[in-house]
């Protein structure tokens, strides 16, 4: 096994730690949320400077392996793929800490929350965690799973803001909690959306080609045209 082989290998290992790592984190916060739990949800914030510090590791270490001088197209995309993939892992991370936060600030925000704010959340866990066992199998199969996964979540978004909307301006809640609500809604959504860029990815990395998006949603992966 090359020096480059080695290295990515390790680098592989240690992206796929990070997403097991952020995935938890991501569980953590939304359960914080649910049970008014403001300790746990401080541990969620507080741990969100290790996932960035691992971030910025990952990052350099592709720099290194970059300079080896791979030049066969899928130990390039092997680099590029963990970059990427990376980038979405620590923005999925700083969802959690936004969940996390509200938890802290607005204990009894989740109550006034329509039920399919809970249908919603877990779907999003599902789909962090269905990520997580794409990216570490190179599963396209799963990585399509999470992809034709993520209108659902769209729609559950558009309900939560239709009946938040509504209850607003019948007066049955109260406007900071709807913005609160909101706020939330919306990383739960960023969640989702980071999912499916982490599972273009994986198709990416095992076929060459590229899932393109059209606003009625994805399409099966198709041959870059250059």
């Amino acid at each position: 096994m090359s020096e480059f082989e080695k290295k990515l290998a390790q680098l592989s290992a240690d992206l796929n730690t990070q997403g097991d790592r952020v995935s938890d984190q991501l569980l953590r916060a939304v359960e914080s949320s649910f049970d008014g739990d403001i300790d746990s949800a401080k541990v969620v914030v507080q741990s969100d400077g290790a996932i960035d510090k691992v971030d910025v590791e990952i990052e350099r270490a592709c720099i290194g392996l970059l300079r080896l001088g791979a030049k066969d197209e899928h130990s390039i995309r092997s680099v590029l793929t963990i970059v990427k993939v990376n980038n979405e892992l620590e923005r999925i991370a700083d969802c959690a800490v936004i969940v996390a936060e509200s938890a802290i600030h607005h204990k009894n925000l989740i109550a006034s929350a329509p039920p399919t704010f809970r249908v919603m959340a877990n779907s999003v866990i599902g789909m962090a965690r269905d990520t997580n066992a794409a990216l570490a199998g190179t599963d396209t199969d799963m990585a399509l799973r999470v992809l034709s996964f993520d209108d659902t979540v769209d729609r559950f978004r558009k309900e939560i803001v239709m009946d938040v909307q509504h209850r607003t301006s019948t007066g049955a809640l109260e406007p900071l909690a709807a913005f609160e609500l909101l706020a939330v809604t919306r990383a739960m959504e960023r969640v989702a959306d980071h999912c499916t860029n982490i599972c273009e990815q994986v198709i990416y990395l095992d076929t060459g080609k590229i899932v393109r998006h059209l606003p009625e949603g994805w399409t099966a992966p198709e041959s870059p045209s250059f």
